[in-house]
């Protein structure tokens, strides 16, 4: 059990620590689509067939309440068999606008199916735009704060405006604006010691010089005592 418990202790670590030296930065994808015009064009043509399946839906709901009313009036002077075959309509017409709600808006409608198919061009663009951008600044992992909420982020890792630039969108006020964030964020601000390099201190030349001056060998002692001894042997002669 002890063993298992290391094992396990052992990858959570390596795993944080490989996070950890990974370059991560962020886009918010849903900024990227409010601001890139051929967006804009495929969800007013998603609305546009939305709408149009929706006005479908008002008038088979307007024939739903004209039959209820008429059903209503008409109570006591239909026949049974009047009255039965009217509210077996009205049943039918529920029910046709009940199928015809689920097949377009349902789980796995055709509302799910249309997505995909007018926004396929721009999804692909802005994809190749952020696979660009994460490629010349080295970033090995990106998120989508639109999709996937993040609760500590620093604005220098933001790569949003980067990524509406490749795709032409005019992103001058939003770079200032994103500069501003981040000379704002205390995190971002310069160290001291990171400020100020670090100087190499310069020897003086008088310690080198002891330093590397070399001793007198037993030679050069013998040669300067020599003329001493000369002048004792004068004296004695």
């Amino acid at each position: 059990m002890k063993k298992i418990c290391f094992i396990t202790c052992f990858l959570f670590f390596a795993f944080f620590q490989n996070i950890y030296a990974q370059r991560i930065g962020y886009i918010n994808s849903a900024t990227i689509r409010e601001k890139y015009p051929e967006a804009r064009n495929a969800e007013q043509r998603l609305e546009s067939i939305v709408n149009d399946w929706k006005r479908e839906m008002d008038e088979m709901q307007r024939a739903i309440d004209n039959l209820s009313e008429e059903i209503v009036k008409n109570r006591l002077i239909w026949t049974d068999k009047e009255r039965q075959e009217k509210e077996r309509d009205l049943v039918i017409k529920k029910e046709a606008r009940q199928a015809f709600a689920n097949k377009k808006f349902g789980p796995g409608g055709e509302y799910d199916a249309t997505i995909p198919l007018v926004t396929k061009g721009v999804e692909e663009k802005i994809y190749a735009a952020v696979q660009e951008v994460c490629f010349e600044e080295s970033f090995d992992i990106v998120w989508d704060k639109s999709s996937q909420p993040l609760a500590f982020i620093n604005p220098k890792y933001d790569l949003t405006v980067k990524v509406m630039r490749k795709l032409g969108i005019d992103v001058d006020k939003l770079e200032e604006e994103q500069q501003k964030a981040i000379d704002s964020d205390p995190r971002n601000k310069k160290k001291p010691a990171e400020e100020r390099p670090q100087t190499k201190r310069r020897r003086s030349r008088t310690t080198e010089t002891e330093e590397t001056a070399t001793p007198p060998t037993d030679t050069e002692k013998k040669d300067s005592s020599t003329p001493e001894t000369e002048k004792t042997i004068d004296k004695n002669e």
